[in-house]
């Protein structure tokens, strides 16, 4: 029997209760060295849901996993359609208050690093640099045959150009860039294949039930190890991708701070979880630190 990827989790313990005060995470970052680690809820500022908080995509949708997408056409048919149509509105999301102050944060020289789980770009938008993408980004596209690469927006002309007049409205945007539709509304879809080989083309993320590639899991556990302490925005860490670097910090001795509105799987090892909306608590921490963040106008 086919396992199923870990897609939701409820505490067994009593954790403790977050806190409204912003205070530790504004001396954290004063000492510098810090290492952000980003989720989904950094993004819904921006229009685009998470997964598991209030609304969150997961209450309606099931994300595509992996071994669902290489083993049936179909599958895959289903997917490009709902991702071609999602590609329109998510590629029109700009970065937030919370992206724009991270950039801010690391210009100023307080970050040693940002890691996101999301593939939306939105960090590298609001201006963060050398940001790792653990889960990849929606902005490439992977053939599984010959391995060669593309550019996103290359594949959605192509996708044009075979499946004219395709327009359903979809139910919703998920933070993968799905968009909701029905097996009618996705009907006969076309699907193309890679230009260099005919192989089958899949955007270049870390689907639910994959692994992130081994040496960018190394690079990123190098990061935990180069940082003062960690900081965690918007991220529920029920996926061991994010929740090994918050226990490999934690057993190190560095400081864990976690910025989110609901607890997390990843509170017992924190020093701190700040339940406030994201953009705002990272505004105030940048005004308490003199950091200028900018508008975004």
């Amino acid at each position: 029997m086919r396992m199923r990827p870990t897609l939701s989790w409820t505490p067994a313990e009593d954790l403790p209760p977050g806190s409204t005060d912003p205070e530790p995470v504004v001396d954290a970052l004063g000492a510098g060295g810090v290492l952000v680690l980003s989720g989904a809820g950094l993004s819904t500022e921006s229009g685009i849901p998470d997964y598991r908080g209030e609304g969150g995509s997961l209450s309606r949708h099931t994300p595509m996993t992996y071994q669902d997408f290489t083993a049936s056409a179909q599958a895959r048919r289903r997917y490009w359609a709902r991702s071609h149509l999602g590609w329109r509105t998510f590629g029109r999301a700009r970065p937030n208050a919370g992206h724009r102050s991270v950039a801010a944060f690391g210009r100023h020289g307080l970050l040693s690093g940002v890691i996101t789980q999301n593939v939306d770009g939105l960090h590298q938008a609001g201006g963060s640099e050398g940001v790792v993408e653990l889960h990849g980004s929606l902005d490439r596209v992977v053939c599984l045959s010959c391995g060669a690469f593309s550019a996103r927006r290359d594949l959605a002309r192509r996708l044009e150009e075979a499946n004219p007049g395709f327009d359903p409205v979809a139910g919703g945007i998920n933070p993968d860039g799905d968009a909701d539709l029905t097996d009618a509304q996705v009907g006969d879809f076309r699907v193309v294949p890679c230009a260099v080989c005919g192989g089958v083309l899949k955007p270049d993320v870390v689907f639910f039930g994959e692994a992130v590639p081994p040496r960018r899991v190394e690079h990123c556990r190098e990061l935990v190890r180069e940082a003062t302490s960690l900081l965690v925005l918007g991220s529920s860490l029920t996926v061991m991708s994010g929740l090994r670097f918050v226990r490999q910090a934690a057993q190190a001795g560095k400081p864990v701070l976690i910025v989110n509105r609901d607890p997390t799987r990843g509170d017992r090892y924190a020093v701190t979880r700040v339940a406030l909306p994201l953009g705002a608590a990272l505004t105030t921490v940048a005004g308490r630190l003199g950091v200028p963040v900018d508008s975004g106008a």
